[in-house]
């Protein structure tokens, strides 16, 4: 069990530091950044298999009863848990930087024009200025009015739709970029 708390540890670490590592950014910011996170991975890494080799003593020590393996167990981790922190906080405070300078590399302008055209062409925006032309919108009559409201909550839904599915687009993209898979974010996607 203590080994797999510790890999788990450390596989929670690697994707970090790929990303780190792949991030190649000419800005020495995100050079220092992505230095930071490595060094603290390895100090955390380091401290641990420490742990691992202590708490896999301490079951391995037959003079214990069950109870007092697991009552050391968590005081061993009492000691550790201060580092698990320390690395959180470094890789939270470092990880937001290279995940800014990603952000800085997408084509924000032709993500959004990308979705006004998926818009356009599913016909919400057709529909909307259609129903705003039409005189009856002028209208008091109560019936009128819950009809264009609900074909204007109908065309909103759909617009809404369109603006959801933009942003799945821009955080699949934001991911691509933060894990180092797409070379030129300007480029248009191939259709």
């Amino acid at each position: 069990m203590i080994k797999a708390l510790s890999l788990a540890a450390a596989l929670a670490v690697l994707p970090l530091a790929a990303a780190a590592q792949e991030a190649a950014s000419p800005e020495a910011s995100v050079a220092s950044a992505e230095a930071a996170i490595e060094a603290a991975a390895e100090r955390f890494e380091a401290r641990m298999e420490e742990f691992g080799e202590r708490a896999e003593a301490l079951g391995a020590d037959e003079s214990l009863t069950d109870e007092q393996r697991e009552i050391r167990v968590a005081a061993l981790w009492g000691e550790y848990a201060p580092d698990v922190q320390a690395f959180t906080a470094v890789v939270s405070e470092h990880a937001a930087q290279i995940a800014g300078q990603a952000l800085a590399e997408v084509n924000i302008e032709a993500v959004v024009a990308e979705a006004m055209a998926a818009a356009n062409a599913s016909g919400a925006m057709a529909a909307a200025g259609g129903m705003a032309m039409n005189g009856a919108w002028a209208s008091n009559d109560p019936e009128h009015m819950a009809t264009y409201g609900l074909m204007a909550e109908y065309a909103l839904g759909g617009a809404l739709d369109e603006v959801d599915a933009a942003m799945v687009e821009i955080n699949e993209a934001t991911a691509k970029i933060a894990a180092g898979a797409v070379t030129d974010p300007a480029a248009p996607a191939a259709d």
